[in-house]
């Protein structure tokens, strides 16, 4: 499995947790999802890479704010979608 499938499946799983309610456990997976696709984006575009911090502060925003479905929503479409823009070879 390459890492972006790797990171589309893990922001997915993510999302599903966040829709189930399970908040804290959807955290700790978030957490670690967005530390490697933080360090995939170091070898990206500077386009892609300010994309990437514009998703992250609504993402962090939405967490903020304990609005678990934006965030859900965040994760398993906008990410995906600019995972698979950027990272795809």
């Amino acid at each position: 499995m390459s890492a972006l499938e790797t990171f589309v499946a893990d922001a997915q799983h993510c999302a599903a947790l966040f829709r189930l309610g399970r908040d804290v456990e959807a955290s700790l997976v978030m957490i670690e999802l967005v530390g490697e696709v933080h360090s995939a984006f170091d070898s990206t575009p500077q386009a892609s890479q300010q994309q990437w911090a514009f998703l992250l502060s609504k993402m962090f925003a939405c967490q903020e704010a304990q609005n678990w479905l934006a965030l859900a929503d965040y994760l398993e479409y906008e990410l995906v979608e600019l995972l698979t823009e950027s990272l795809s070879v």
